[in-house]
């Protein structure tokens, strides 16, 4: 069974900005959340750029900070990276790794902290 038409709903359906990166910080992927989110920055036409390009130097440091710790050990996966008081949320950076366990790339994982405000089995669209 192909499992990527899958992998790439549940990152598709996700509330919550997704941004894959590989090792040279190439965005490969933005799932709607992110494309709606980073549109005043290019949205989808981010696509194919480098992440490196939308932080500062300061950010693109520790950037390059946390792939490298990601590169030091398979059990080196997640980063806590800041919490966004407005919007409360936490952010984490999370090595992406191919069936070997060999880095192969990052994300960024954004969980809020809100209390959801939909009720239990709602239908509606």
């Amino acid at each position: 069974m192909e499992l990527l038409p899958y992998l790439k709903s549940v990152l598709d359906q996700d509330r919550a900005p997704v941004v894959l990166c590989d090792l040279s910080h190439t965005i490969l992927y933005m799932n709607p959340a992110a494309v709606k989110r980073y549109a005043k920055s290019g949205g989808t036409a981010l696509v194919g750029q480098s992440l490196m390009n939308c932080h500062s130097p300061k950010s693109n440091e520790l950037i390059e900070q946390v792939v490298a710790w990601f590169q030091a050990g398979r059990t080196h996966n997640l980063v806590y990276t800041s919490h966004n008081d407005r919007e409360n949320k936490d952010v984490y950076m999370v090595a992406l790794r191919d069936g070997d366990g060999t880095l192969i790339g990052y994300y960024e994982k954004h969980e809020y902290r809100n209390r959801e405000t939909m009720a239990p089995y709602d239908f509606k669209p």
